[in-house]
Order: structure tokens, then C-alpha cells, then sequence
């Protein structure tokens, strides 16, 4: 391997799922500005949208959101093909 490519500072950091709240610690080195406090120590905090606790795949939920009626939007544009 070569020498002097790989970062230094890896260090604890709080990853928090914003869809549920869940909150699970890794080493990372991603910059934050956010802290939060897990168990007494106060860890660096990275937020994310969607995470194994959340994604459709892992806990076998699926959602369907219909943001802007968009399946309308779809559906009307390819139902004159369909004929």
C-alpha cells in the first residue's frame, strides 16, 4: 500500500437517522459542526435522511410517496401509447 494517502483523523462520530431518531456511533472522518451527546460523551454529529434502520430494503417496509403527483403525472403522459 502506498504510504501518505490515507487521512489521519479518523475519530468516534454520532451518525443520527432523522426519519426515526436512531443514532449509532462509527469512526468517520467527516467534517461536522454539530455535536451530540450519546451516553455522557459528546460525539461529533452527522444527520442523514435514510439509514439501515429506515431503508425499505433492510426492514422490508415499503413506502410510497407521491410527491407532486408525479404517478399522475406519469401515468396520463404514456396512457395515449397504451391505445
Amino acid at each position: 500500500m502506498r504510504k501518505g494517502i490515507h487521512p489521519e483523523n479518523y475519530r468516534m462520530i454520532a451518525f443520527k437517522d432523522m426519519s426515526n431518531g436512531d443514532v449509532f456511533l462509527t469512526r468517520s472522518t467527516a467534517d461536522t459542526k454539530e455535536t451530540l451527546e450519546v451516553e455522557g460523551v459528546e460525539y461529533p454529529l452527522v444527520k442523514l435522511e435514510i439509514s439501515r434502520t429506515s431503508h425499505p430494503f433492510y426492514t422490508g417496509k415499503s413506502k410510497l410517496i407521491d410527491a407532486a403527483g408525479r404517478i399522475d403525472k406519469f401515468k396520463s403522459k404514456y396512457a395515449k401509447l397504451k391505445k
